[in-house]
């Protein structure tokens, strides 16, 4: 498989899964809203937001490449009412891509545009991971019901 199919298929990959994600942060947001949890409600929806921003991105990269975006399935992903519940999920999610992601940018470090792309986009996940890395210490350090009153 050429670095070239490996990118596209990389891109697409991130395309499908994100394309989900923000649509579960988006939904979160809500229930956080409907919670009182106002701050990290916001939180939520900008994030949404910056992932759809990384779809369209990666859609017109796989365009310039030459690549066929697809509309793929994805399996269906977990909605928490308990926002710390939520915050260990999107941790682990956050660790669990950046691996993936680092062989995706290794990869694309000729393809200078790609790079560009993933690079940022690695960047942001690597601050959403220390922000929910920090949101567990900071629990540590005041507590869950000091923390839930902080995102009022």
């Amino acid at each position: 498989m050429s670095d070239k199919t490996k990118i596209i298929e990389g891109l697409q990959t991130i395309v499908t899964n994100l394309a989900q994600q923000a649509d579960g942060h988006e939904i979160q947001s809500r229930v956080f809203a409907s919670q009182g949890l106002n701050k990290l409600a916001d939180k939520y929806a900008e994030h949404a937001s910056d992932e759809r921003g990384y779809v369209k991105k990666c859609i017109d990269r796989i365009i310039d490449l030459g690549g066929e975006v697809k509309l793929q399935a994805k399996q269906e992903g977990p909605i928490c009412k308990d926002a710390l519940e939520f915050v260990k999920y999107d941790l682990q999610v956050s660790k669990d891509g950046l691996a993936w992601l680092a062989e995706l940018v290794e990869c694309a470090k000729e393809d200078l545009s790609t790079f560009a792309i993933l690079s940022d986009y690695y960047k942001d996940e690597e601050g959403d991971m220390y922000w929910g890395e920090q949101q567990l210490e900071l629990i540590k350090l005041i507590g869950k019901e000091n923390w839930y009153a902080s995102l009022m």
